[in-house]
Formats: C-alpha cells, sequence, structure tokens
C-alpha cells in the first residue's frame, strides 16, 4: 500500500487529534485501534507493519502507551509542533472535564450523595478486570507467560512501591531473554523520524537528568510545588503498562502524605473512565484535587504536564534509535517478558487498592459484576456503564 507523503502542519495534526480526544472511550487498548483506523487505513501515513512496530516500541517504553503512539506520530509527521499538537488535541478535553469534576466535588461534594461516590469506585474494579482480561489473552499465551504474571503480581503485593515495581519489570526483560527465542524478523518498513541520534541522546540524558535531580533538588528545597512535580514525573517516567498500572503508584505518591484522601481519588479514578482521551489526565484531577497549593487550575495543570513530560522526551530519545533496535529479536524476546510482567502489575492492582478499597458487601460485589458484564458481554460505552454504577451507587446508598 502506497503511504502518503504530504506533510501536515501542527494545527492540522491538532485538529486530527482533537476529534480523537473528544470521541476515543474505551482506554488505552481502544485508542491503538481507533488510531490504526484513522492513520494507517484511512489517512496512510503509515504502513500497517510500521504501525505495529511503533506500538511496539511504546508498550516497551514506560508511559502511557497510546498518548506515546499520538505523540510519535505527530513527531514523524510535523516535528516537534506535530508533537505537541497531537498530545494537546488528544489529551485536552478529557483533562479539562476532569479537572472541573474536581472542582464540583471541592465546591459541591457534600451534596453529592455517598453512594455516588461509591458507586465510581465499584466501577473501577469492572474497569480495571476487563483490561487484565483483555490483556491477559494477548500478552499472557503459555505456561511461562502466565507464571511471569503471577509472580509479577505476588512480587508487588508483596512489595507495593515505585521502585519495586521498577525492579519486576526490569527482571521480568532478563527473564525474557532467556526464555523466548523469538524469529529473526524481516526488513523492516521505513518509518521517518525527523530527529538525528545526536538529538536523540540528547534528550534521553535530559529525561534521565530529571529523574536523578527532580528528588534531590525537592529534598533540598521542600516545597510543595517541587514535590508535585517529583511525584508525577516520577510516575510517568517509571510506569510501565499505562494508565491502569499508574494507579497504584499514584496512590502512593498522593494519598500516603495526605495530599488528598483515598476516598476523593478513587472517585476521581471512575470519572476518569467516563471521559474519552488517555487516562493518565487523571493526574489533572488530582492536581486540581489537592488540599495544599497549588490545587485547583494552577494544579492541576502542572501534575499533567508533569506526568506527560516522560512520555515527550522518551519518544524524542528512543525514535532515532528505534530502526536499529527493532531487527533486534533480543528486543522483541525482553518485549515479551516485560508485557508479561505488566499485566501482572496489574492484577495486583486490581486486588490493592481497587477492589480492597471499593468491595464491601454483596451489594457492592454484585454491582461490580454487573458493571463487568456490561462491559464484557453487552459492550456498553464505557462512560454509560460509569454513569450507571453512580445511579445505581446513591439508589443502593
Amino acid at each position: 500500500m502506497p503511504i502518503s507523503d504530504r506533510h501536515s502542519s501542527p494545527w492540522a495534526v491538532f485538529l486530527i487529534f482533537l476529534r480523537l480526544g473528544l470521541t476515543s472511550f474505551g482506554g488505552p487498548i481502544a485508542h491503538l485501534g481507533y488510531f490504526r483506523e484513522e492513520f494507517v487505513t484511512r489517512r496512510r501515513w503509515l504502513s500497517e507493519r510500521s504501525y505495529a512496530e511503533l506500538v511496539a516500541l511504546c508498550q516497551f517504553l514506560p508511559g502511557p502507551a497510546s498518548s506515546q503512539v499520538g505523540i510519535a506520530l505527530g513527531l514523524t509527521r510535523a516535528g516537534y509542533g506535530g508533537a505537541a499538537a497531537a498530545w494537546a488535541g488528544f489529551t485536552l478535553p478529557s483533562a479539562l472535564l476532569l479537572i472541573l469534576f474536581a472542582l464540583g466535588l471541592a465546591h459541591y461534594g457534600t451534596a453529592v450523595p455517598a453512594g455516588v461516590l461509591h458507586g465510581l469506585k465499584v466501577v473501577a474494579v469492572a474497569v480495571v478486570a476487563q483490561a487484565v482480561w483483555g490483556m491477559a489473552r494477548n500478552l499472557c499465551r503459555g505456561v511461562t507467560r502466565v507464571l511471569l504474571m503471577l509472580l509479577a503480581a505476588a512480587a508487588v503485593l508483596w512489595q507495593p512501591s515505585a521502585w519495586a515495581q521498577v525492579g519486576v519489570i526490569a527482571a521480568a526483560g532478563l527473564a525474557g531473554l532467556v526464555l523466548f527465542k523469538p524469529a529473526l524478523a524481516t526488513e523492516p518498513d521505513a518509518l521517518p523520524v525527523p530527529l538525528s541520534r545526536r538529538a536523540g541522546a540528547l534528550w534521553l540524558l535530559l529525561f534521565a537528568v530529571l529523574l536523578v535531580g527532580l528528588p534531590a533538588l525537592a529534598h533540598g528545597l521542600p516545597h510543595h510545588s517541587l514535590a508535585l512535580v517529583d511525584a508525577f514525573y516520577r510516575s510517568g517516567a517509571l510506569v510501565f503498562g499505562g494508565g491502569h498500572v499508574v494507579l497504584p503508584v499514584l496512590q502512593a505518591e498522593v494519598v500516603a502524605p495526605q495530599w488528598l484522601s483515598n476516598d476523593v481519588f478513587l472517585a476521581g479514578y471512575g470519572a476518569a473512565q467516563a471521559v474519552p482521551g488517555p487516562l493518565f489526565t487523571f493526574a489533572a484531577f488530582l492536581g486540581a484535587s489537592m488540599n495544599q497549593a497549588p490545587s485547583g487550575w494552577l494544579g492541576g495543570v502542572v501534575c499533567l504536564l508533569a506526568i506527560f513530560a516522560p512520555s515527550f522526551l522518551l519518544i524524542f530519545g528512543a525514535l532515532p534509535f528505534w530502526q536499529s533496535l527493532r531487527h533486534s529479536p533480543r528486543t522483541q524476546a525482553a518485549l515479551a517478558g516485560v508485557n508479561a510482567a505488566v499485566v501482572g502489575l496489574l492484577l495486583a492492582a486490581l486486588y490493592h487498592p481497587v477492589w480492597t478499597s471499593a468491595i464491601f458487601n454483596l451489594y457492592d460485589l454484585a454491582l461490580a459484576l454487573l458493571a463487568l458484564v456490561a462491559l464484557m458481554a453487552w459492550k456498553l460505552p464505557p462512560w454509560l456503564v460509569v454513569a450507571g454504577c453512580a445511579a445505581l451507587g446513591g439508589l443502593l446508598g
């Protein structure tokens, strides 16, 4: 299939991704399907094979895979401006909605029935369970991958910290190198990348400097703004598997130091399922909900930019090197192990904190099962399931 060689302006890229940001419900896997239909089938920006390999790269990197694919598509189409435009179009609709929801909770939270908020927490159980099932079916085929998944889940439940998750991912990658022997790949299609390897190396260096420097700066200059930027940058830089897997990391970062309550945290996570676009925009809700400055609009913007900054730096840094890396069967073997571990992290998050914070009796369990059936069997849109669970939660409450 011939690939269109017409380059778009950043504004044109923004408008295309804005439409996707307004209509792409269903989570990261669904987003990748929307992207494929739009950019491979309809617009022919790249080949089927190049798109699949780009998705593989973004799954291997920490951070939100669907957002990173969007950033990479914008970059290959219109340079740095295109990358920023693609991110803004896809991200801003859900971020604005979640900030407004946070401000509504802050000002009118006492007017919202407790059952409605609890219904939002219960529906998160169904959404995460659906993600676990879907990812396990695709990424954990065979006994070896299932064992890696279970070991990863047990490890992070035993040691629930961000650094433990990074260690599990690294160990799974090494295990993949030993256990999986994929066949040599054929010559890949070209993927236009308007960056040199030198530029890529500089972006990767900046990523590492911020990852190491921000914690030191936040420790040396104790200020809530610096602590926020550090916490959300690390969350975006160290989480593999996308929006759902970031849940336990963000919970540890913002609930443990009492920046906001666990009830508000899980209510916001439930509301995040009802909006289109990437789940990482949950960071905007958290920033707007903080019980100390910066909060509100400023807090939402700060946390949103901080959690997505690593995605930009990693895409800018990795794409120039990806053309040669994707030839390597060793890369593919490591990726197989990492993917199995990612499902294990998600399985652990399904139990704690999602299940333990939402399911207290048979009514909660019945509502969660009803939501799961609505999502998986009846194929209802997530926003409708979230709204229904909020309403039923209010009635039961």
